[in-house]
């Protein structure tokens, strides 16, 4: 996977960088988490945000799958995907990977991306991406034990989410490229949103 991130020109490889793909000290948290994963999170977060308001203002309901859970986790979803990070030895590169699947995956079944469906479908799609990109993998009842749901559940999300998706896992470099450009763009604007508040607080200070 990592030869897919060292592909691209030089400011494409500014971008692999920042969201931490390649080895360069830069796009890494202090915690030693990429900053990719919680890029991620911050996008799937504001599309769930986006897509429960879109539900509930047209009184629609979403289909239920097999990746929805009755609650929702205590675990933020940033929380949730920095757990995966922490126990799982891949590379930060499955997490645009496991997006990847994602859009995939709801466009098939044309649904939405929610609070209740995200967990499962995160800890499926990194599963999945992490055996088809790395050389070693853990196996299912590792992943089900980090993602916290049983090994013979993981096994039916596994085996729902691949047949869905018609096994199509190869992502070409000019896909994954155009994911990680997004994944940059967004994390701007969500940087953007969040210092206006606070120029606008001072501005009314002075």
């Amino acid at each position: 996977m990592r030869s897919m991130a060292l592909n691209g020109k030089a400011d494409e490889s500014e971008t692999y960088s920042a969201l931490g793909l390649v080895d360069s000290g830069k796009g890494i948290s202090c915690s030693g988490t990429p900053h990719v994963v919680s890029i991620v999170s911050s996008v799937l977060e504001r599309a769930i945000q986006k897509n429960e308001n879109l539900l509930k203002a047209s009184n629609r309901k979403d289909g239920v799958t097999i990746f929805h859970g009755s609650r929702v986790p205590s675990l933020s979803v940033r929380q949730y995907m920095e757990r995966i990070f922490k126990y799982s030895n891949f590379t930060p590169s499955c997490f645009v990977i496991a997006h990847i699947y994602i859009d995939r995956f709801l466009q098939k079944l044309n649904a939405y991306l929610t609070s209740l469906n995200v967990y499962r479908l995160l800890i499926t799609s990194i599963m999945v991406a992490a055996k088809f990109f790395n050389d070693e993998c853990h196996n299912n009842a590792y992943f089900a034990k980090v993602g916290g749901v049983s090994t013979a559940e993981m096994n039916r999300l596994e085996m729902k989410f691949l047949f869905t998706l018609e096994f199509r896992l190869y992502v070409t470099t000019e896909v994954f490229r155009k994911y990680c450009l997004n994944l940059e763009k967004g994390a701007g604007e969500i940087r953007d949103h969040a210092v206006k508040p606070i120029e606008k607080r001072m501005a009314i200070q002075r």
